[in-house]
């Protein structure tokens, strides 16, 4: 399967086949290859692990292991986070641009926790007005700090948490309209 993922703005393309033999798989991003091994944990959490060398730093080794929680937004977008952080993704077929606006986030659009944490600053109000990406809330989870955006321009109808506030994953945060 081949895929295009938007990953914090840019688009990248990934193929993957599994392994008929080991049941590892080959993983083609931009054109290179790797041969992972990857497990489910946690539900939504996958485990990977880097069979092949990583050509483009000759010095690392196979064997390399990523812990990866994916979360997926009300409007289709993935959440992943990852010992180096949090990146935000966006698989064809999910959502696709037209003339500036975000594709398939029409109507009510729910911006929710990705993960469990707290809730540093609201940056919007109820009945604000804001544009697509515009930044919403601040969660702070694993000691970093996470703003999360607008799927799309709208109106704030709610605002369901509050600052200081502790929150589960899949929380709902805000209401866009």
């Amino acid at each position: 399967m081949t895929f295009e993922i938007e990953v914090n703005g840019r688009t990248r393309t990934v193929s993957v086949e599994r392994s008929k033999h080991d049941g590892s798989f080959r993983v083609i991003i931009d054109g290179t290859p790797h041969v992972v091994d990857a497990v489910r944990v946690d539900g939504g959490a996958l485990s990977f692990i880097q069979l092949d060398a990583d050509q483009s730093e000759p010095a690392k080794a196979g064997g390399q292991s990523h812990r990866v929680a994916i979360t997926e937004g009300a409007s289709g977008e993935l959440t992943l986070t990852h010992a180096a952080g949090l990146v935000r993704a966006i698989v064809n077929g999910r959502r696709s641009r037209r003339g500036g606006e975000v594709a398939g986030a029409a109507g009510e659009q729910r911006i929710l926790a990705p993960m469990p944490g707290k809730v540093l600053r609201i940056l919007v109000q109820p009945g604000q007005d804001v544009a697509a990406r515009q930044p919403l809330v601040v969660v702070e989870a694993m000691k970093m700090e996470n703003e999360l955006s607008s799927p799309r321009a709208g109106r704030v109808k709610d605002v369901a948490a509050v600052e200081g506030q502790s929150v589960e994953a899949g929380r709902v945060l805000i209401v866009v309209e």
